[in-house]
């Protein structure tokens, strides 16, 4: 599905993992930033988003909002399941059902301290055809993205991507992805900025490539609050002019 509901909810999607652990400089890594990590959610642990997020071209703002939630099944294991409701306003305003997301991100490489070796996972996603036709494509999409990590100090950096099978009429398969960098300001704040960019998903489609700041704001031991956005840079006006991450995170 090309057009602004579709960039961002597959955008948004890549972005919902879980915070960083075992390393105060990497702890506030994934949401509310599009690229994601290579951290699973802690064994045992749940980590549960509360987000709205969506994309604005001219005359038009289409995304979602929902729970996400991310649980640590296993040792390097975390099973995420995301149920949204998505809108669409051009004029009037419609709303339905979103895509749900069902994933499974699995480290399969430990970061190594006093060395350069990262952390590197691996974060399949299934994107169901849940949502109305207007909202996304009616065909089931699989995204198969490698996540890489690596902490130094306070600074984090974090990317990757994949490739995403978009079968349908007019739909292409395309490849998504992006890099962060982050920096621990205080025990409750951390910043940071990223650049993502997504290939065209479909035949009249084109490619997309944007940037965001980000910040997260601890306000509890078990509560933080997440927000991130931006511009697009390229072909901004036909595929997102700009974008924007709200959430509500619990840890427990």
């Amino acid at each position: 599905m090309s057009g602004p509901a579709g960039a961002r909810q597959r955008a948004l999607a890549s972005a919902c993992g879980a915070v960083l652990a075992g390393a105060t400089s990497l702890a506030w890594a994934g949401p509310p930033y599009v690229t994601d990590d290579p951290e699973p959610t802690d064994l045992g642990h749940w980590e549960i988003y509360g987000f709205a997020g969506g994309v604005h071209t001219p005359g038009e703002t289409a995304g979602e909002t929902g729970l996400d939630f991310n649980y640590g099944a296993a040792n390097d294991l975390q099973l995420t399941l995301v149920v949204p409701a998505a809108y669409d306003r051009s004029g009037a305003t419609h709303g339905g059902m979103g895509v749900v997301e069902l994933a499974a991100k699995y480290k399969v490489l430990h970061e190594k301290a006093g060395s350069w070796r990262p952390s590197i996972a691996l974060f399949p996603r299934l994107f169901a055809p849940t949502a109305k036709a207007r909202f996304a494509s009616k065909r089931a999409n699989l995204l198969l993205p490698v996540w890489v990590g690596k902490g130094f100090g306070d600074w984090s950096v974090f990317g990757g991507g994949g490739y995403q099978l978009n079968p349908g009429a007019g739909a292409r398969d395309f490849w998504t992805g992006g890099v962060a960098l982050t920096r621990t300001l205080s025990d409750r704040v951390s910043a940071g900025g990223e650049v993502y960019h997504r290939t065209r998903d479909a035949a009249d489609g084109r490619d997309l490539t944007g940037v965001n700041l980000g910040v997260t704001y601890k306000v509890t031991d078990h509560w933080s609050l997440l927000g991130a956005g931006g511009p697009g840079v390229q072909n901004a006006r036909r595929e997102g002019r700009y974008d924007f991450y709200v959430a509500l995170k619990a840890d427990y």
